[in-house]
């Protein structure tokens, strides 16, 4: 009651100080009157819930201690309390609603995260550890990003470190902290550090093929022991991390040779994933070491996305770009015909999901800007989005709200 009577009060405020501003002063004289009671109200109110708080305690359950151990700690408790078993059975579902056309690479993640889950696992070894092998813009990071999401209910538990950065020898102190008597030894290392302050998390290595060998050695370490001692000598505790390295080693060599020399047939097009697999498997072998891929749980092999898989992602993008328009104050009606087109244009095999991005942008989202700068679309309008076959392009068509029109009627009269 006291919150909302607080929410009708700033309401009132927010409105009067338009009504003044319109110059109309009766209406903001009754606002006030309004808000004068309303706070009377309030303190009433205060004063009612504060004798009550005298007499009566209010319980505290196993939700509340829940929800501040995880404000304090950073550690996902709201999650665990969740039935444990309930959660793990619709984790594969869950999962392939938000990374599309890599159902194989999701039951070997969701297979080995259930194992470690029901006891199974050896408990100095993190949750997991995989590299994801594969074309860009097929949904490796997405899935990283989805497990986050899923395993610690945040995508704030997903720990990037590009590995770009740490292509020289010198590099690896950044990683795990600078020695005694160097530069930034107070700093604490920039892996170890974000993962002794959030040691639930998913530790994204993304581009691990780039990152300078002894980073392997170091990695060693953590994949047998689930710990890494950093800079000042702490020990970090990585065991309940899960650990994902993406690559994409042996991508360059299908680019530049492609399926072969010959006719492509059923049965070429049906064995292109496997050959693809046993070329990216050779170069993953030519650059690891064998003491390291020993350590990894599995090695994971994304597919080439397809146009049904490009549509069906295309669903899941616009849902970002219809929440962004909807804070803008209008909605989005999206054609079969337009996403139809916007799949055939941003649809390439070798780059995967990420042109598909760049066809929303220009076919879809820069029109639309067009649209807003020149004043056409108004707020609470819905417009859809069709293709236009003789223009080759999206067309735009208005729908005006009816009760937008009968409000604007009335306010004339």
């Amino acid at each position: 009651n006291i919150l909302d009577l607080e929410k009708k009060i700033e309401d009132i405020k927010q409105e009067k100080n338009k009504v003044v501003k319109s110059q109309r002063f009766e209406e903001a004289a009754a606002l006030r009157d309004k808000e004068k009671r309303l706070g009377e109200e309030l303190d009433k109110a205060k004063a009612e819930w504060e004798e009550e708080a005298k007499s009566k305690r209010n319980p505290i359950n196993e939700e509340h201690i829940a929800e501040v151990i995880s404000m304090m700690t950073g550690i996902p408790v709201m999650r665990m309390v969740e039935a444990e078993s309930h959660k793990l059975r619709r984790m594969g579902d869950d999962l392939k609603g938000a990374v599309i056309g890599q159902d194989e690479a999701i039951a070997k993640v969701v297979k080995a995260i259930q194992r470690n889950r029901v006891g199974l696992k050896d408990p100095r070894k993190p949750i997991g550890s995989f590299i994801f092998l594969g074309p860009t813009g097929v949904g490796k990071t997405e899935l990283a990003r989805a497990l986050a999401r899923h395993m610690f209910d945040s995508d704030e538990a997903l720990i990037r470190v590009d590995m770009s950065e740490y292509m020289e020898k010198f590099s690896l102190s950044r990683l795990i902290g600078a020695p005694p008597g160097y530069v930034g030894y107070e700093e604490g290392g920039q892996l170890t550090e974000k993962v002794r302050r959030k040691p639930y998390s998913v530790v994204l290595l993304d581009e691990i093929e780039k990152a300078h060998p002894d980073i392997f050695n170091i990695l060693l370490q953590v994949l047998d022991d689930g710990q890494l001692t950093d800079g000042l000598g702490r020990k970090v505790d990585f065991k309940n991390t899960l650990i994902i390295m993406t690559s994409n080693i042996g991508v360059r060599q299908l680019k530049d040779f492609g399926a072969g020399v010959g006719f492509s047939t059923a049965a070429r097009a049906e064995s292109a994933d496997d050959m693809n697999k046993g070329v990216i498997e050779k170069a993953l072998k030519r650059t690891f070491s064998p003491e390291f891929l020993n350590r990894i749980d599995d090695v994971i092999i994304f597919n080439q996305l397809d146009e049904v898989d490009i549509s069906k992602i295309i669903d899941i993008i616009m849902k970002d770009v219809l929440k962004r328009l909807s804070n803008l104050g209008f909605q989005l009606e999206l054609k079969e015909a337009a996403k139809k087109f916007i799949a055939q244009k941003g649809y390439d095999p070798q780059f995967g999901a990420r042109p598909l991005h760049r066809a929303i942008q220009k076919h879809l989202e820069d029109p639309l800007a067009e649209e807003l700068l020149n004043h056409k679309i108004k707020e609470g309008d819905t417009v859809v989005a069709d293709f236009n076959e003789k223009e080759g392009k999206i067309t735009f068509k208005i729908e005006s709200k009816p009760s937008a029109k009968k409000n604007e009627s009335a306010e004339t009269e």
